[in-house]
Formats: C-alpha cells, sequence, structure tokens
C-alpha cells in the first residue's frame, strides 16, 4: 500500500490537530533546528509581509515577530484546526495588528491577494499532503510571492544518515499502518517538486537532530519567460494610455479576481 492511499483527508486531519492542540510545541526537540537554519537562510529582516500557511500554535510566529521581522512587518496565517488557530491567536494577541489568524477550510487556495506577500513560509504541514495539493501549494505560493519573493519550507524527509535512514523507514512503516499515529505526516523529499522553470533553490539543507530528519528548504520565485513578456506587453500599452488620455481620477480602482467566485479572494489585513 502507497503513501497516497494513507494521506489523512482534511476532515480527519482537522480531528487530530484539534485533540493534539498545545502538546504540538513538544516536538521542538527536532523541529527547532530546522526552523532555526530556515531563520538564518529566509531573510526575514527585509520582509514586510509573511503569509504561513499552516501556523499551528503560531509558536514559529511569535519567534519572527518578536526578533526576526522588521518592526512594522506584518505576519499572516492560516490553519485548518480551530484549536490552533484559536491557540495562535492568543498567542499573538501582544503584537496587536501587526499578526493575524484564520481558519482554512481546507482548500488549497491561500486566502492572500495576487503578488503582495514576500515570504511564504509552510513548516511541517507539506508532509501532511497528497503530491498533487504539494504542487498546488507551490502553484498559490508563486500566485501570492511578490517578485523577489521566497517561499520558506521545513518538512520531515528521508534520511541522509545511518540513524536517519532507519528512523525515516520507521516512520514511514507506521505511517502505512496508521497515519494518525505520526499524525498524518510522512518523509517527502520537497526538492523533488520545485520546477527550476519558476524557482531557484537558494537554500537546502537536512537537518538530522535526535536521529528525525527534516528538510529545510528557501526557494526564490522566479518571472517565467510568458509572464515577462506580459508584463513587458502590458507596461507598454499603459504607457501610451498614459500618454493619450487625460488623469479624470486618482482613486483606485476596484478588480475583480481573474478565476471568480469559486475562489474568492480577500486582504486578510482589511477583513475585519
Amino acid at each position: 500500500m502507497g503513501d497516497a492511499s494513507r494521506v489523512l483527508t482534511v476532515d480527519r486531519a482537522r480531528a487530530f490537530y484539534d485533540r493534539f492542540g498545545a502538546r504540538q510545541d513538544g516536538q521542538g526537540f527536532y523541529e527547532d533546528p530546522a526552523l532555526d537554519d530556515l531563520i538564518a537562510h529566509a531573510g526575514f529582516g527585509d520582509a514586510e509581509r509573511v503569509f504561513e500557511f499552516g501556523c499551528g500554535t503560531g509558536r514559529l510566529a511569535e519567534r519572527l515577530l518578536a526578533g526576526h521581522l522588521p518592526p512594522r512587518a506584518v505576519w499572516l496565517g492560516c490553519d485548518v484546526s480551530p484549536v490552533m488557530t484559536d491557540l495562535a491567536a492568543r498567542r499573538l494577541a501582544a503584537f496587536g495588528e501587526r499578526a493575524r489568524v484564520w481558519r482554512s477550510d481546507g482548500r488549497i487556495a491561500f486566502a492572500v491577494p495576487d503578488r503582495t506577500v514576500d515570504r511564504v513560509v509552510s513548516c511541517y504541514v507539506l508532509d501532511l499532503l497528497s503530491s498533487e495539493d504539494i504542487r498546488a501549494v507551490l502553484v498559490e505560493a508563486r500566485r501570492v510571492l511578490k517578485r523577489p519573493g521566497l517561499l520558506c519550507l521545513v518538512s520531515l524527509t528521508t534520511g541522509v544518515t545511518p540513524l536517519s535512514r532507519i528512523v525515516s523507514s520507521l516512520w514511514r512503516i507506521v505511517f502505512r499502518a496508521r497515519p494518525e499515529l505520526v499524525g498524518g505526516c510522512r518523509p517527502v523529499r520537497l526538492e523533488a517538486f520545485v520546477d527550476p522553470a519558476c524557482w531557484q533553490v537558494r537554500h537546502r539543507r537536512v537537518v538530522t537532530p535526535f536521529g528525525v530528519p527534516s528538510e529545510v528548504l528557501v526557494l526564490e520565485s522566479l518571472p517565467v519567460a510568458t509572464e515577462t513578456a506580459a508584463n513587458d506587453s502590458s507596461h507598454a500599452g499603459d504607457r501610451r494610455k498614459l500618454r493619450s488620455l487625460p488623469i479624470v481620477s486618482d482613486r483606485p480602482m476596484s478588480g475583480t479576481s481573474s478565476d471568480g467566485d469559486a475562489r474568492r479572494r480577500f486582504d486578510p489585513l482589511h477583513e475585519r
């Protein structure tokens, strides 16, 4: 039986993490070294807006807001578990308007406008998802990231040392038998999902504290040829229009989503 058939449904994942709650923070013994490495290579000191997909209890967000993001930077985050979003909201309340957390419905459709964030972060989340959903996360990350922007990922992965190979093999055996026993997570190799036409690998490392292997991956979103050509054509047309038309208003025009009501998006900074 392969991994694909054992991936938890949204409802099963939500139920597990609602039960698990604050105990999630107890995973720091193997998560923290990977998060330390991510923070060291993700350039958060230059980020004005950060979106975290699967924010859990808000532990990473607290670290970023307290010591790594600029004083006026804003963090946005979502999670499928209402228990987790409640824990995160309470943990981050001291940061006021700089932090906003909401509950996701489980679809891979970020409630963030196009090209409005400098960093997309997701740690120990993609290892719960199907291969199709992992690819969808990368597509959504490209949509919401500014250019250049960074996608910052951490995931359980396959081992690279004798001990970590044993741990990852045992972890996969347990996952295939009873995925809830390991929170629905299994080792995945994130780099295998990277399209070099869309992303440049800025940093990759596998860390193995206590034999638990985690992949740290920082990707820069690249403009593809068609995107660049479309932007150049659009900008040229805009310049011609500006030369020929008078300015009649300085108020911004309201726009519409390119994919309609089926995936309506909002700006969490203005949803109060």
